[in-house]
């Protein structure tokens, strides 16, 4: 079980501009996949230091290649 010290260091992270990459938010130490913007009126978005969440995106990309040639 997660203490409130370990939630409030997680939600930190998003914060720090030093994990955002332009619009990419690239942090290995976050367990999360997805992550909230920076602004959080903005929505959510993937955590690309996770290896989930790479491996999410080259599925979805693949299956629209593959669904333009079949």
């Amino acid at each position: 079980m997660k203490t409130k010290l370990d939630k409030e260091i997680i939600n930190s992270m998003t914060k720090n501009p030093n994990n955002w990459k332009g619009i990419f938010y690239v942090n290995r130490k976050d367990p999360r996949i997805i992550v909230p913007k920076l602004n959080p009126l903005l929505g959510w978005t993937l955590n690309y230091g996770n290896k989930y969440a790479v491996i999410g995106m080259a599925l979805i990309v693949l299956i629209i290649i593959a669904s333009l040639f079949l």
